[in-house]
């Protein structure tokens, strides 16, 4: 599984320049995934799912994407951050914990950051690669997915504030 997530990434940072759909269905809600917070304790993402507007971006220290997308996250979390939650979860594909406690120490960003060691949370969200992004409206119905560098991330923020 590692070696093709590897490989999607690779080839997404490319391929996937659009934001799609691909992933998890639109309209579905994602089971829950257990993953570990950034002080190693057990987590659930389902705890965001439901009761507002929630966007998870699949996250690597190694991933260019992701270093391409964080302008794009950055401007909608000051623009949506009160009204929308916003998770990172860091892949567990040739990083640690303590490799991504490391890279935030040097590189603080302001959202939510959880570690997936055993790819619950990939398989959940059906995650093709780093740079993957899903959208939740409230009620944690999926409205948007996309992968690439060039997501319209404030297009999906306000779909899912919207949405009822």
């Amino acid at each position: 599984m590692r070696a093709l997530i590897v490989a999607a990434a690779v080839a997404c940072s490319t391929a996937c320049a659009q934001a799609q759909e691909i992933g998890l269905p639109l309209g579905t809600v994602p089971p829950p995934a257990e993953v570990q917070d950034m002080a190693g304790a057990a987590a659930n993402l389902s705890q965001f799912v439901g009761q507002k507007p929630v966007l998870v971006e699949f996250w690597a220290t190694w991933c260019p994407v992701c270093e391409a997308l964080l302008p794009r996250m950055q401007a909608a979390h000051q623009r949506y951050g009160s009204q929308v939650e916003f998770l990172v979860v860091g892949v567990g594909v040739n990083q640690t914990l303590a490799t991504m406690q490391r890279h935030l120490q040097r590189h603080p960003m302001p959202f939510r950051f959880y570690f997936d060691p055993r790819g619950a949370a990939v398989r959940s969200f059906q995650a093709p690669a780093t740079g993957y992004i899903a959208v939740l409206d409230a009620r944690g119905r999926t409205v948007y997915t996309g992968a690439g560098e060039d997501q319209d991330l404030e297009a999906a923020l306000r779909t899912a504030i919207a949405a009822r």
